[in-house]
């Protein structure tokens, strides 16, 4: 597997991530790829004196976090790339998961257990005792204080409460353009730890980096709706659970991201109603080596 871990600004959790890649159990083939999203603390610096990460790329301006995958999926040997964000540390099992049940048209989803900042030596974030909780990601355990339009378009008139993977039986009454309360298929595929195959990402033209110039989020689920529309199944694994390290000003960032989500869910849905993405691999291929050329990459 190629590991694929888009990085901006995370000095406070990017050590304990890699640390969990470097103690996963498995045997196989696995290289882990960095992208340096052009940060302002130590990020790129933790990268590359880690012994686990086989592939550091610094870009050199802020190119949003669909760029920074498309960069290190370019380079990418493997046959499955994992995408992993910069603070979700992995329990030792989870790459030998994945890797047992990947196949060449599965999407395989992971979850997050959100924790929140707790300073240890020099700022890094503490990781938790124990094993993540599944029930804390919100594809779980999903919650709705109601009053407001949602990201379907659907308005609930009370606060909710939904359990969006046991009611759907594992997301599968997902399919065909159903919903669950304010749930579709593509909306469950969370790059905070998810698997694809490789060929299929390339081949509908990876994410798509305007995301990242018009605000926050939604270029994982329109790439899931892409790889949907590919032929992909969308598989969760529930013993795949990682710890979400939360930053020092989660509740800041969280206000920032918030505040940019209309605009991308805005260009999400004018994309939906283009042609389906396919037999993009040449416009994929020609994007990521403009990006590189204008990038450092340092191999181990």
């Amino acid at each position: 597997m190629s590991i694929v871990i888009p990085a901006r600004n995370t000095a406070h959790s990017l050590g304990p991530v890699l640390d969990a890649l470097a103690a996963q159990d498995t045997n196989g083939s696995v290289e882990t790829i960095v992208v340096d999203d052009a940060s302002e603390d130590a990020t790129a610096e933790i990268a590359a004196a880690h012994p686990a990460v086989d592939t550091l790329i610094r870009l050199r301006t802020q190119s949003g976090a669909a760029a920074a995958r498309n960069a290190g999926t370019a380079l990418a040997s493997a046959d499955t790339v994992v995408y992993l964000d910069g603070d979700m540390v992995l329990a030792p099992h989870v790459l030998a998961d994945i890797a047992t049940r990947s196949r060449p048209d599965a999407v395989l989803l992971g979850f997050r257990h959100n924790a929140p900042y707790q300073p240890g030596r020099d700022g890094v974030a503490k990781v938790p005792g124990g094993m993540p909780d599944l029930a804390a990601d919100h594809r779980v355990t999903w919650r709705s204080q109601g009053g407001k339009q949602m990201y379907t378009g659907i308005t609930l008139d009370r606060p909710t409460t939904g359990s969006p993977l046991n009611d759907t039986d594992d997301f599968q009454k997902l399919g065909h353009g159903t919903t669950y309360l304010d749930w579709d298929l593509p909306r469950v595929v969370v790059t905070a730890l998810m698997a694809a195959p490789r060929e299929k990402v390339v081949d509908v033209g990876g994410f798509d980096p305007v995301f990242g110039l018009v605000g926050w989020g939604m270029e994982d689920t329109h790439l899931g709706a892409a790889l949907i529309s590919a032929g992909c199944l969308v598989v969760p694994l529930r013993q795949c659970v990682g710890f979400h390290l939360d930053p020092p000003d989660a509740e800041a960032q969280w206000q920032t991201k918030l505040a940019g989500w209309p605009s991308t869910l805005a260009y999400y849905r004018r994309l939906l109603d283009g042609p389906v993405p396919h037999s993009r691999t040449t416009a994929f291929r020609d994007a990521a080596k403009q990006l590189l050329a204008e990038s450092e990459v340092i191999n181990r």
